[in-house]
């Protein structure tokens, strides 16, 4: 099973994500910033992560995913509220995958992971 983890500050989002995914059957985690996200690596890494633009220490968080020895086969995307050029080659340049504009919802969830939960 994939495993993903949500890195957002708003409880709502967290919870909105983990029921989405988990119903696409992700095993999924969540935390509420970035010294949280980096504890829970001591278990592993997870397949696909999001990171909410607005943490603080968000592109600490991606760039330390990255220095990790398998950090880079992790799929981190960064997730912002809008298309702010800066911000998107800020997140690209710590080493983001890709982006997600928030707020995000089922249908959105679904047609960018649906296919790859059970994908090895």
């Amino acid at each position: 099973m994939q495993r993903f983890m949500i890195a957002d500050t708003s409880d709502v989002v967290r919870k909105v994500g983990m029921r989405i995914l988990s119903e696409l059957d992700f095993l999924v985690s969540e935390a509420s910033n970035a010294s949280e996200a980096l504890s829970r690596f001591q278990t592993g890494l997870p397949h696909y992560m999001i990171v909410d633009a607005g943490m603080e220490g968000a592109l600490g968080l991606i760039a330390a995913i990255r220095a990790m020895p398998e950090g880079k086969d992790v799929k981190i995307y960064y997730c912002v509220v809008e298309a702010d050029l800066k911000k998107l080659m800020a997140g690209k340049r710590a080493g983001a995958t890709d982006f997600l504009l928030k707020p995000f919802d089922r249908k959105i969830l679904t047609a960018v992971f649906g296919n790859r939960a059970v994908a090895a």
